[in-house]
């Protein structure tokens, strides 16, 4: 398990960058309130990582297509739900009512989500099948 809890981490690094990148386009490249920035940057992240996820940190347990959908399914309605909930309650928090800055309070909103990630998804997304 330490070794998936490793590959989750990796693949969730790369997904931070992603979501910050997005955050920053979304928000300061296109001019999107940073509430709806934030919702759309971590469904960026959300399917990103389901990629890596499938390929990498729980390629040991293959799916044929439609399992790998029902997969894709629970990961969007566990990991992105809690992703996107967790992250617009910080934001709104850190950013409307600290004053914080959207990028820094986003990367705190991404680390209090992530230890409750990782066991929906090895227990609840990635469950193995008899």
């Amino acid at each position: 398990m330490l070794a998936r809890w490793l590959k989750f981490n990796a693949v969730g690094a790369l997904g931070i960058l992603v979501q910050l990148a997005a955050l920053a386009l979304f928000k300061s490249g296109l001019g999107i309130h940073y509430l709806w920035a934030t919702a759309l940057a971590v469904e960026v992240a959300v399917l990103h990582n389901f990629y890596w996820h499938i390929r990498w940190t729980w390629a040991d347990r293959p799916a044929e297509f439609s399992e790998t959908l029902a997969r894709l399914l629970r990961f969007n309605l566990s990991n992105g739900l809690l992703s996107l909930t967790g992250n617009l309650l910080l934001m709104r928090l850190l950013v409307g009512t600290f004053d914080l800055p959207y990028l820094p309070a986003n990367l705190l909103a991404i680390a209090a989500t992530s230890i409750a990630n990782f066991l929906l998804s090895e227990f609840l997304v990635f469950r193995r099948t008899l």
